[in-house]
């Protein structure tokens, strides 16, 4: 399996499949989605911009991707 560390709270489907390169432009990963290949923790997933959180399994064909939390931050101050 692979592993996909978020940067945020969540990334888009779409998204993932092309920084990924799963899929080689947007129009691709909308084909991908919309003709019902990924799935998304098990279930087929039709919809382009599903918001993917840390937890969450994408599959397509034989390659999964675990979507992990993002990085805590060290930069900042502490509360007072």
């Amino acid at each position: 399996m692979q592993r996909f560390q978020l940067q945020g709270e969540f990334i888009e489907l779409n998204v993932l499949l092309k920084l990924l390169a799963l899929a080689p432009s947007g129009g691709a990963a909308k084909a991908m989605i919309a003709g019902g290949t990924v799935m998304v923790d098990g279930a087929v997933e039709t919809r382009i911009r599903r918001k993917l959180r840390a937890g969450q399994t994408v599959r397509i064909g034989e390659q999964r991707i675990g979507i992990a939390a993002a990085a805590a931050s060290s930069g900042g101050k502490a509360d007072q």
